[in-house]
């Protein structure tokens, strides 16, 4: 397995990412909004989820391994 330090506020921001995907699945799919509300904050939570999720996934895996030879 390889692994990767990682800071806190990178930890936090991972964190954050799995919220804003719930949420915005949660609001997909709940019914206690108007279809309209729930559809737009839904879609743009989950945009938002899905579109920081890549960008911390690439740089997660931009940094070097712990313990790799150079």
């Amino acid at each position: 397995m390889r692994e990767r330090s990682l800071t806190i506020p990178e930890i936090m921001l991972i964190g954050g990412t799995r919220v804003a995907l719930g949420v915005g699945l949660g609001l997909l799919i709940s019914d206690k909004l108007s279809r309209d509300a729930r559809k737009g904050a839904g879609w743009a939570l989950l945009a938002l989820g899905v579109l920081s999720t890549v960008a911390l996934v690439i740089d997660v895996l931009g940094k070097p391994q712990l313990g790799a030879r150079e």
